[in-house]
């Protein structure tokens, strides 16, 4: 069996969703695993959950056993759920995240489409995730139709003094599907004033690590 198939078949049967496999220098095998993820009940409040070092430590004793046994190489196993720029692979993933500030970057630059707005080289771009209605009403096909807005404000020099009076930078939108992105993640915005922000709030980067 492949290895994305051993993870996953570990991973799922286990109970949680299978996030990211990456190999990295030094033949570090790191898995990334979440809960499942259902959509709340309009009327419900349910607070989310995370996984925890346990979690982790459940995944990791299977994993070993069932890489062995496989005879998959790699020096050093890392388990841990998703970080602060999380990846968003799947439909659900982007439905889950609705609301919230993302980073897509693009298979192909803008080109004509930019009209002028922004580069025509450009191909990355932060913002609000959002599900762009439009597009669905206006006939296109449902293939996770998204959009993500944002200002590009111009940059601030530390200490400078900002006027409240100054006008807004135009708001901006981007239209896109899933085929359309190269990757796209949670944008990695620390909040010091509480775990308020939905980056934060998206993991607690718990792991756990074995020779």
């Amino acid at each position: 069996m492949a290895l994305k198939e051993i993870v996953e078949q570990i991973v799922v049967g286990l109970g949680y969703d299978l996030v990211e496999i990456e190999r990295s220098a030094g033949g570090l095998l790191r898995i990334t695993i979440d809960l499942p993820w259902t959509p709340p009940a309009v009327s419900v409040a349910v607070p989310e959950q995370f996984v925890t070092v346990e979690d982790c430590e459940k995944v990791t004793r299977q994993l070993q056993f069932a890489l062995e046994v496989d005879a998959i190489e790699y020096k050093r196993l890392e388990v841990s759920s998703p970080g602060i720029d999380r990846p968003l692979r799947h439909q659900q993933d982007f439905e889950r995240f609705a609301g919230q500030v993302i980073d897509v970057t693009l298979k192909a630059p803008l080109g004509a489409a930019a009209s002028g707005q922004v580069s025509a080289n450009r191909k990355k771009f932060r913002g609000v995730l959002e599900r762009a209605e439009q597009l669905e009403g206006a006939g296109v096909p449902d293939l996770g139709c998204w959009q993500i807005v944002w200002r590009d404000e111009p940059e601030i020099k530390p200490g400078a003094k900002v006027s409240k009076k100054r006008p807004l930078a135009p708001l901006q939108a981007l239209g896109f599907t899933l085929d359309e992105l190269r990757d796209a993640r949670l944008a990695p915005i620390v909040s010091f004033k509480g775990r308020g922000h939905s980056a934060v709030n998206a993991a607690d980067g718990d792991s756990v690590e074995l020779n």
